[in-house]
């Protein structure tokens, strides 16, 4: 591994840790000595990475840092650019074109060669078949970031009508249809909402009462789902 490539897996490291982290732990994971580490970590605050703390008491990445020249494997770039061309087809227009965006500033600090073959990915995304809505999804996920409550007007697939208050808290994409996970007022329990059966959604501003985290943490635990990575 070279010294550049070891500087980047140093920097995903940091990412995985919200709280400071020993110089030990991180030499350890990285599998190099104390000394290096505290090389490495100079280097890399050198280059602006925001990476606080000292010997002894840890180190933190604070958000905000700009990768300098990236360097992918050839798996790594066939998957961002498959992902991509898959929010692309498969989601709101503003999420669509914020994927067409990230895939450019990626490129853009990306060697050339490797643009190259990012530009020349030969995967591709077979055309949608997603179920009209109607309802801005712009403005659920907008809820669902801003951890606010939404009323909507469902119809379910029996067609029964409901007036709900939920906290929606993700929002999950399939091949056809989306789906709102939320914690419904109504039934006092998580529930599932097809963004295509949603007939009215009305942003209340009202935040809800519990975290977002705590919520999905929950519903993972309920669903049998493992934790994110």
């Amino acid at each position: 591994m070279s010294r550049a490539e070891r500087l980047l897996d140093l920097v995903q490291v940091l990412r995985r840790h919200r709280g400071p982290v020993s110089g030990r732990h991180l030499a350890q994971t990285m599998g190099v000595s104390l000394r290096t580490l505290y090389r490495d970590i100079a280097s890399l605050q050198a280059q602006g990475a925001a990476i606080e703390g000292e010997p002894g008491l840890g180190y933190v990445l604070r958000p905000g840092f700009t990768l300098p020249p990236l360097m992918f494997r050839e798996e790594e770039i066939e998957a961002l650019v498959l992902g991509m061309r898959w929010v692309a087809t498969r989601t709101d227009g503003p999420l669509a074109s914020a994927a067409g965006d990230a895939l450019a500033k990626i490129a853009a600090v990306l060697p050339p060669a490797l643009r190259e073959r990012l530009d020349a990915s030969t995967l591709m995304v077979g055309p949608a078949e997603t179920v009209p809505e109607r309802i801005d999804l712009a403005a659920l996920r907008g809820a669902i970031r801003a951890q606010h409550k939404v009323a909507i007007r469902y119809r379910d697939a029996g067609g029964a009508g409901s007036e709900r208050m939920i906290w929606p808290f993700a929002l999950g994409f399939f091949e056809r249809v989306r789906v709102v996970v939320a914690w419904c007022e109504a039934r006092d329990d998580f529930r599932h909402f097809r963004t295509d059966r949603i007939e009215a959604l009305t942003l209340t501003g009202e935040r809800y009462a519990r975290p977002r985290h705590a919520l999905l943490r929950e519903w993972r635990v309920l669903q049998g789902i493992a934790p994110a990575a």
